[in-house]
């Protein structure tokens, strides 16, 4: 989740300043961000035209505010589909390790397993104490997403079924770095 868009969508429900905007921000998503972070996007949405410093609180924190610029790009990100760009680093891993021979998949897969079933038994444990709303639809996302894991490692062990893995081929690009030469 991009934090940039987050804050201008909490700043377009008022004036913040920047420990507040990461209190929000978790409040509402159960997810941390640094602070750090959050002083440094705001500088760099102040930069772009997005937000407005408008001075300084009475006890000397700085107040952000939406610029109408700010406002759009946030209600257009709110508004958008998001779809993965199919980068999946995970799949990635396995995709790999299925084509390296003597690899033991078998062991990389239940290791996976294991450790999609900790995050979900984790996951619920935490569900008991979620009282917001926000917090609560991301993690039901994230149950969704390991239980589909789940799934896909039972797909993934069958595709794999017999796999001897690939060798190095033969063929060679046509371009490569030179060998550098002799000192």
């Amino acid at each position: 989740m991009s934090v940039r868009q987050s804050l201008l969508a909490i700043l377009d429900q008022g004036a913040c300043y920047g420990s507040q905007l990461r209190a929000e921000y978790s409040r509402r998503t159960g997810a941390a961000v640094n602070v750090g972070q959050v002083y440094t996007t705001l500088e760099r949405l102040e930069r772009d035209g997005l937000v407005d410093n408008r001075g300084v609180d009475d006890d000397g924190r700085i107040l952000w505010s939406v610029t109408p610029a700010g406002r759009a790009e946030a209600r257009a990100w709110l508004s958008a589909a998001t779809v993965s760009d199919g980068r999946d680093e995970v799949a990635l891993r396995i995709a790999l390790a299925v084509t390296l021979p003597g690899a033991d998949v078998p062991g990389i897969l239940a290791a996976q397993r294991a450790g999609v079933r900790a995050a979900l038994a984790e996951e619920a444990a935490q569900s008991d104490r979620t009282d917001a709303t926000g917090t609560a639809i991301v993690a039901a996302a994230r149950r969704a997403r390991l239980e589909a894991e789940l799934r896909w490692l039972d797909e993934v062990e069958m595709l794999a079924a017999g796999s001897t893995g690939l060798a190095i081929s033969d063929e060679r690009p046509r371009r490569g770095r030179p060998a550098r030469a002799a000192l």
